[in-house]
């Protein structure tokens, strides 16, 4: 059978939300059984990292790209083209980090596009293999909390056996990403962002928080060798 996106996602999150485990998307011909929310999902394998010469050849496309979309603003902000150059930034932090030159802010908080743009890579050494898929996976927590509230708002999600309610799945899961490290202490039952519970977002902060996690998450991914190139890098959730 083919599973549903919004479904799959909750499978996940569910399995994540009580096991210690954490799976990818499955293929068009897995089955429920296989990726129920009770069933033990094993972490995902580290894949081989790209190359300190790749990643500074991305980083050097990106700083050119971004560079060339901020001259832009702001009569260029009604160009989605200039817009998604402009975000383009968060995965230009994500690579820029990876080599250490950085510090990674967090969910709520886009990077600082002076900053980036001045980086040297003197000295620039790639991070351990084990913390970039730990930052991967707090993307993807992030970006799955982002995706369902899109989906929870177009009625297209369903929810897992077990769970009563989304609130109860997502305090779960914001529960258990914060006891493995990859997310902050939850508030009130959720991801904390913007100084209050995501839930309670607006749809400017809805937006941004999105546009964080999907730049972000995607440039993890790629990181670590998904997607043979950075325009059809995955980033299910």
């Amino acid at each position: 059978m083919t599973v549903p996106h919004s479904l799959h996602a909750c499978w996940i999150a569910a399995a994540f939300a009580t096991d210690a485990g954490y799976a990818p998307r499955p293929t068009a011909k897995a089955t429920a059984s296989q990726h129920s929310p009770r069933a033990r999902l094993t972490s995902v394998a580290m894949a081989k990292l790209r190359s300190r010469r790749e990643i500074v050849s991305r980083c050097n496309a990106a700083t050119a790209l971004v560079r060339g979309a901020l001259v832009r603003l702001p009569d260029g902000a009604g160009d989605p083209a200039v817009v998604d150059a402009v975000w383009q930034a968060e995965g230009l932090g994500v690579l820029l980090w990876a080599l250490g030159r950085i510090g990674l802010p967090p969910y709520d908080l886009p990077f600082d596009h002076d900053r980036l743009l001045a980086v040297s890579f003197d000295g620039a050494a790639l991070r351990p293999a084990a913390e970039i898929e730990h930052a991967r996976q707090t993307a993807r927590l992030w970006h799955w909390r982002a995706r369902t509230g899109v989906l929870q708002d177009e009625g297209a999600l369903v929810l897992p056996d077990r769970w009563t309610s989304y609130d109860q799945l997502i305090a779960a899961t914001a529960m258990r990403g914060h006891e493995q490290g990859f997310l902050p202490r939850p508030l009130r039952g959720d991801f904390p962002a913007f100084g209050t519970v995501y839930r309670d977002l607006s749809t400017e902060q809805r937006l941004e928080a999105e546009s964080i996690a999907w730049e972000r998450h995607r440039a993890l991914n790629w990181l670590c060798g998904l997607g043979r190139t950075w325009d059809d890098v995955p980033t299910d959730t």
